[in-house]
């Protein structure tokens, strides 16, 4: 098949998809599921979330094929565009769940001095890993994740661009994740 007929066979198969054909919905995805997985993994480091990003983009494909407008993308663009946005949700998730799990830690730090055991270790660890950022990596993600401060706040405050802050608070919650998650 040329590049011509594929565009127009996935776009059949997401009009069928549309009205219920399971069939239809299957051979999409035989079709499709190598070029998503490849889109989410490069967004996506661990594969367990990047299949669970590829099922849940599925499901987002089954249940708003009906959406679908060949007239403003080939319906791949229309997939890989799904599939890139769950991908980046769930990215964001894993980021915001280190973020609460740092604030939580935190602040059990400022209010109680009886912890269990079990409480001092995940401080300890987190302590250890915010040790281990730069600077400027742990205080930005302490001032915006303890503290509320939004990243042009945090820009005024480092003289830094917005853009570079977002991308020293996005490295640094990556560094922070895979430290507590024992990869580092």
């Amino acid at each position: 098949m040329d590049f011509q007929s594929d565009a127009s066979v996935l776009a059949d198969l997401l009009g069928r998809t549309a009205s219920g054909d399971r069939a239809a919905f299957s051979r999409l995805y035989d079709l499709t599921k190598a070029k998503l997985f490849g889109v989410i993994r490069r967004i996506l480091v661990r594969a367990d979330l990047a299949e669970e990003a590829l099922q849940e983009s599925y499901v987002r494909v089954w249940s708003n094929a009906y959406r679908y407008d060949s007239g403003h993308a080939s319906a791949m663009t229309w997939m890989i565009a799904i599939a890139r946005n769950q991908a980046i949700d769930l990215k964001r998730k894993a980021n915001e769940r280190v973020a609460a799990q740092a604030v939580a830690l935190e602040d059990v730090s400022l209010q109680a001095t009886e912890t269990s055991a079990e409480d001092s270790a995940d401080y300890r660890r987190l302590r250890q890993c915010l040790g281990g950022l730069g600077e400027d990596g742990r205080d930005m993600v302490l001032l915006a994740y303890h503290q509320g401060y939004s990243r042009e706040e945090l820009a005024q405050r480092f003289s830094r661009p917005v853009a570079t802050v977002k991308t020293i608070l996005r490295r640094s919650l990556a560094a922070l994740k895979e430290c507590l998650d024992g990869k580092r």
